[in-house]
């Protein structure tokens, strides 16, 4: 039988910007030991129309599918491969990736293969050209990774989408919920090759790389000089990392205080500060060194920081989950995840569900349902309390609130349980969650507190830094128009640190003014003399991570009209 001559190497992936690296490799290793083949990527997302994506799998009658699964796929996937088993029997369909072998019942015409691409058997090829597959390929490590892309990728399938690069394989942790405890081993590139790969990718300007390292900082001095190249070579593409906060080193920390704004954003995994939870799990980290480096590094205003925390994990319970949340949000990262434990099959977790009582979901993504030390009504509560964090939180709309809260010590998990109750009585989830219902529920979230006149001027504060030129309807009092008319009338035709004669008219038709204590401008960043100021919102927005617009303090003489 004539071998195979087209192969269809199938992604689907959670959103259309988003890429598989799986299918590059596979497509590589595929023309290396069968060039005489046809290869076609197709990248589908799980949230296309179903009939649709079946039929652009199946259209021109591709002698070989191949898809890589993953929990986040796992579904459509499944569903997938048994709609093409029913209708076109006899098809043979090839299945890698994390997720391969969980999948359930599968037709007989398809394959799995567990493991890396690279230390794929030859004896695999030679049965695929054949279509005579067994049903299941073991495959040892590979040697190395080789970089995936080619010059052409970057126009046609890697378009518009986040480029995915790995400097480096596995990962040097063991932690009992990851499929990567499964094995320990680490291969680096070396920082040159590295270097010289990046040169390769950054040539189609690429919006975003993510870096898929599992811990990229593992090794500190490879780290840093991987950093300190992608300074050099500079341009407008931010790098994502995934890294652990207890690795730093000093001198790592000091380069990174001078790396540009936006350059670099970090997506580091606390995921529990309770000592009995992360002993239970397997991780190693020192708690209050990673707790100081992320405030050190938020301070520095120039790193986008994503910090994780895991709900579920064994041993936590809501207290413990309560304390690593109100300790991770001392730090002010800018972005806080709560995400549900999932319990992968073949992870040492899934082996030590009875012992904790660990109940999940049967399908993937294998959430978890209820703990020993968390029954499902705590399980659920908590869930819906990082919904209300990733609101309210998790953008730029209040940032001078968070400040005070951290300044003043306040308990913001309390802060946010009280915000919590309050969005369910005003049915908030099932809302459109604009800025100005999140603003009107906060203004009412702290009505009756002594500090509330202070927290009002710090909500309208961010809301103008936002860039709005108007008032939301709690806020409203003197008009922002009423204040820009009678600056307009006390400034002078030319003020030199914000406008000339020519520009006066300008300014005013564009900026936006309103008076602030001076206590409210201390906490917001500013610094006012006397009892209260006249804040300028300017045309013009920050270079800085939230983009927020640009102020200016005015003069007391301009501000008070006889």
């Amino acid at each position: 039988m004539a071998g195979p001559q087209n192969f269809r190497l199938v992604a689907l992936n959670c959103r259309y910007t988003h890429s598989c690296l799986a299918l590059f490799y596979v497509r590589n290793a595929l023309e290396r030991h069968l060039p005489d083949a046809e290869i076609e990527l197709l990248p589908l997302t799980i949230n296309d129309p179903y009939y649709q994506s079946l039929q652009r799998i199946l259209a021109g009658d591709p002698d070989v599918l191949l898809f890589s699964a993953y929990i986040w796929n796992a579904v459509v996937l499944h569903r997938l491969v048994g709609d093409i088993g029913r209708i076109r029997p006899g098809q043979p369909m090839v299945i890698g990736g994390p997720q391969a072998g969980f999948l359930g019942d599968l037709p007989a015409e398809c394959t799995l293969v567990y493991g890396e691409i690279e230390g794929v058997d030859p004896v695999f090829y030679r049965h695929l050209a054949r279509r005579q597959l067994r049903p299941v390929y073991r495959v040892g490590a590979g040697a190395d990774f080789p970089f995936p892309y080619r010059p052409e990728d970057f126009i046609t399938h890697l378009r518009n989408r986040q480029i995915l690069y790995e400097s480096s394989r596995g990962c040097p942790f063991s932690c009992s919920y990851c499929l990567s405890a499964a094995c320990s081993r680490v291969i680096h590139k070396d920082a040159a090759t590295v270097a010289d790969e990046l040169r390769r990718l950054l040539k189609s300007r690429p919006p975003l790389i993510k870096f898929v390292d599992r811990t990229f900082n593992d090794r500190p001095g490879r780290a840093l000089a991987i950093w300190e190249k992608l300074v050099e070579i500079g341009g407008k593409t931010r790098f994502h990392f995934e890294v652990a906060p207890d690795r730093f080193t000093e001198e790592q920390l000091d380069f990174l205080e001078t790396v540009p704004a936006g350059l670099f954003q970090f997506e580091i995994g606390i995921q529990s500060t309770n000592a009995k939870t992360l002993t239970a799990v397997h991780r190693r980290m020192d708690v209050e060194r990673a707790l100081a480096t992320i405030k050190r590094l938020r301070a520095m205003e120039n790193i986008h920081l994503h910090v994780d925390l895991i709900l579920g994990l064994p041993e936590d319970d809501r207290k413990s989950f309560a304390d690593s949340f109100r300790r991770v949000f001392s730090c002010l990262p800018h972005h806080i995840q709560m995400g549900l434990l999932k319990v992968l099959p073949a992870t040492p977790l899934a082996g030590e569900a009875d012992r904790y009582k660990i109940i999940h979901c049967a399908a993937p993504p294998y959430e978890v349902l209820a703990t020993a030390t968390m029954d499902h009504r705590t399980l659920a509560e908590l869930f819906l309390f990082g919904l209300c964090v990733e609101r309210f939180y998790n953008n730029r709309y209040f940032p001078s609130l968070w400040r005070y809260l951290k300044q003043t010590g306040e308990n913001a998990f309390v802060f946010f349980q009280e915000l919590l109750t309050l969005c369910r009585e005003r049915e908030f989830f099932q809302r459109a969650a604009t800025q100005e219902l999140m603003v009107e529920l906060l203004a009412a979230h702290v009505s009756g507190r002594s500090d509330c006149e202070l927290l009002r001027e710090l909500l309208v504060f961010d809301w103008l830094r936002c860039g709005h030129r108007f008032l939301p309807e709690i806020f409203q009092g003197e008009s922002l128009a009423d204040q820009r008319s009678r600056l307009r009338k006390a400034m002078p035709l030319s003020y030199k640190p914000l406008y000339s004669e020519r520009e006066r008219n300008h300014f005013f038709k564009q900026t936006i003014f309103y008076p602030f204590s001076t206590r409210a401008l201390h906490i917001a960043g500013l610094d006012p003399a006397g009892d209260r100021a006249m804040v300028c919102f300017l045309e013009k927005s920050n270079d800085d991570l939230y983009g927020l617009r640009k102020c200016a303090l005015l003069p007391i003489i301009f501000t008070k009209i006889p």
